[in-house]
């Protein structure tokens, strides 16, 4: 890769989400946002090599999008108040606005609250803020949600085709309006964290800049909203979390499980403020599912090294977050948890039903976990069966490295196989 090509990969990842943002809301199509913006990166493949990488690349790119955008209203003739907008745009009236990081931000916000607009279904409202805001493909996104990749993509084209005719608006709903979309919002910042913590594809485990955007999101939600609790049980669990995300990969890019990761690299200000934030929650004697997974990271981050993990207090709050939140994954996590406390025996019982329901069919933590635990209980065979088939789901390189790897342990001769 060169360096113009790493350049404008490092623009892809920290300046999409604002770029499409932004653009949204000068055009009010979102289709057309996101052609824009892709049309700015394929600009940049032809214009940079030549003419070096721009000082602020993510001021060039919202100037090209934003030229690109002006044409094709220009050619579309749309409705005179939109195009004197964007024409106002195009003679740099509102220049410094568009080159404000604060602005770019602002937006973020906006467009959650919009994916977010009760008129549309959840899982609607989660995916389109997840395509939009981290610009995961729909494919990933499928991925994310356990669906076919053209399920998702009706889902898309329904949820903005109905923005676009609905008349929904971009913008912060006022006070009284917040509640009905909390559940969305949530759910949003919650999965953007996930993504950036442990992304669903590419080279990359830990998308950092992605968490920290999550993070500042969810601070703003919570000022916004200081009655909500789990706003602030979001904040909690997200900050104890990123606290131990430099340390998930070594200096090469490899994944490091939990119990090997150093301890002392965690970021202790991070862990300081989660616990607080987490403990005067909980005082409030308003419980929900989000505190309950703070409550289980602060299990982790308390421990000073991986042996003194209270794994039968982390299983009981997987069962208590289960009747929160009715998913096999909280089910899966819970089965790690008491393999942990009661062995490997109990909990493969727990996850083989898991296997039997069906319920996690293309999800490659399920196998992953089920070898794991079969390694333990020293059956290599069907160890390394469960590990093939972990190896076909995982999506980023460093899972499949590290399972590979694990592959080779369990393997007669220390190597994996050769189709591997």
């Amino acid at each position: 890769m060169t360096d113009v090509q790493a350049a404008i990969a490092v623009a892809f990842r920290d300046e999409w989400r604002q770029l499409v943002a932004t653009l949204i809301r000068i055009t009010g199509d979102w289709d057309l946002a996101e052609e824009c913006v892709q049309d700015s990166f394929a600009v940049a493949l032809q214009n940079w090599p030549d003419n070096g990488v721009p000082e602020r690349p993510g001021a060039w790119l919202m100037r090209t999008a934003r030229n690109r955008a002006v044409d094709v209203l220009r050619r579309q003739a749309l409705g005179t108040a939109k195009l004197k907008e964007v024409a106002a745009l195009a003679t740099g009236e509102a220049e410094d606005e568009l080159e404000d990081i604060g602005v770019l931000r602002d937006d973020q916000l906006r467009l959650i609250f919009t994916c977010c607009h009760p008129a549309l279904a959840f899982e609607a409202q989660v995916a389109l803020a997840l395509r939009t805001l981290a610009g995961l493909s729909t494919v990933e996104i499928a991925r994310a949600f356990l669906v076919s990749e053209q399920t998702m993509s009706r889902r898309l084209v329904r949820a903005k085709n109905k923005i676009r005719h609905a008349g929904i608006r971009y913008q912060v709903p006022p006070a009284e309006a917040l509640p009905e979309r909390t559940t969305a919002v949530l759910g949003v910042l919650y999965l953007l964290f996930n993504e950036g913590y442990s992304a669903t594809a590419g080279t990359e485990l830990v998308r950092h800049g992605l968490c920290g955007e999550a993070i500042r999101l969810t601070r703003v939600l919570a000022d916004l909203m200081p009655e909500e609790t789990e706003a602030a049980g979001l904040l909690a669990l997200m900050l104890m979390h990123d606290a131990r995300s430099a340390t998930r990969t070594d200096d090469t890019g490899e994944l490091v499980t939990l119990d090997a990761q150093d301890r002392t690299r965690w970021n202790t200000e991070r862990i300081t403020e989660g616990i607080g934030l987490l403990e005067a929650t909980l005082r409030r004697g308003r419980p929900g599912p989000y505190q309950i997974q703070a409550a289980i990271a602060a299990c982790h981050v308390r421990a000073p090294i991986a042996a003194d993990t209270d794994w039968a207090q982390i299983a009981a709050l997987y069962a208590q977050l289960a009747r929160w939140v009715p998913s096999p994954v909280v089910e899966l996590n819970r089965a790690v948890a008491v393999s942990m406390a009661d062995g490997p025996a109990a909990g493969l019982v727990l996850v083989d039903a898991l296997q039997a329901s069906g319920s996690l069919d293309g999800y490659h933590l399920l196998p992953a976990t089920r070898a794991e635990l079969l390694r333990r209980l020293e059956r290599p065979r069907e160890a390394a069966e469960a590990y093939q088939r972990a190896i076909e789901l995982a999506a980023t390189g460093a899972e499949h490295r590290y399972l590979v790897r694990r592959l080779g342990e369990v393997t007669p001769g220390g190597g994996p196989p050769k189709n591997i």
